[in-house]
């Protein structure tokens, strides 16, 4: 769950992005770039979602101290919105997601793994929305816990699920292991993205078991080909 942090800081940034992390599996294990991105590309995926039809009620703001400006917009098949990545390390404690790492961690997430254990932030790529507020309710938009997101962010697509809620007025968070795939420094008090993250979500799609991350991908790939393809 987000809470405010630190402004971004280049040093600790680039001393991650040096170490080319890339996604991991469910199991731990490293997933090649060509499962990462699949056979539909970033260009491809952001032409879909260059013109907005606005389905929330108002805007979010990307962190407690901006302003309101982003919308959730929506297709048939998909709702989408673009902004910053703060990191989520909440969840099951790990090497890089703890309270000595995080100074926000808590030990849950809003959806839970097959097990009934909270998500592992670090391993699993997963995005976070907005708790239902009068802005939007993303229930009655059709994501649910464990759907399947298509994020895209300099270039990259990485395939996630829905895992974890944060603020009802604040928009813009992923999983630790989201930031890696795509590049993004991972840590969750330095790290982040500034901007130009685009969240797509896949109505009424769902990843069994949750923490598969290959069955994420599997899933992520069919459904971005047809988001592309018709919309």
């Amino acid at each position: 769950m987000r809470r405010p942090r630190p402004t971004l800081t280049a040093a600790s940034g680039a001393a991650l992005l040096a170490a080319g992390l890339l996604p991991a599996t469910a199991s731990g294990a490293t997933a090649p770039a060509s499962v990462r991105e699949g056979s539909v590309g970033a260009a491809a995926l952001l032409a879909k979602v260059k013109t907005c039809r606005q389905i929330s009620a108002g805007r979010y703001r990307t962190d407690q101290e901006t302003s309101a400006t982003v919308p959730v917009c929506g297709t048939n098949s998909a709702v989408f919105w673009t902004a910053d990545m703060d990191i989520d390390c909440d969840g099951q404690r790990t090497t890089h997601c703890n309270e000595m790492r995080d100074p926000w961690f808590r030990n849950d997430t809003a959806f839970h793994q097959s097990d009934g254990k909270a998500l592992k932030a670090e391993t699993l790529p997963y995005v976070v929305v907005p708790s239902a507020s009068s802005i939007w309710n993303y229930a009655g938009a059709g994501i649910k816990g464990g759907g399947v997101a298509a994020v895209v962010h300099g270039g990259k697509v990485a395939y996630a699920v829905v895992g974890d809620t944060g603020p009802t007025n604040i928009i813009g968070e992923a999983s630790y292991a989201t930031a890696k795939a795509l590049g993004i420094n991972p840590d969750p008090a330095t790290g982040g993205a500034d901007s130009g993250v685009t969240y797509i979500l896949f109505k009424n799609s769902k990843v069994s078991p949750i923490e598969s991350h290959s069955a994420a991908v599997t899933l992520g790939e069919k459904l971005a080909r047809q988001f592309v393809t018709g919309g």
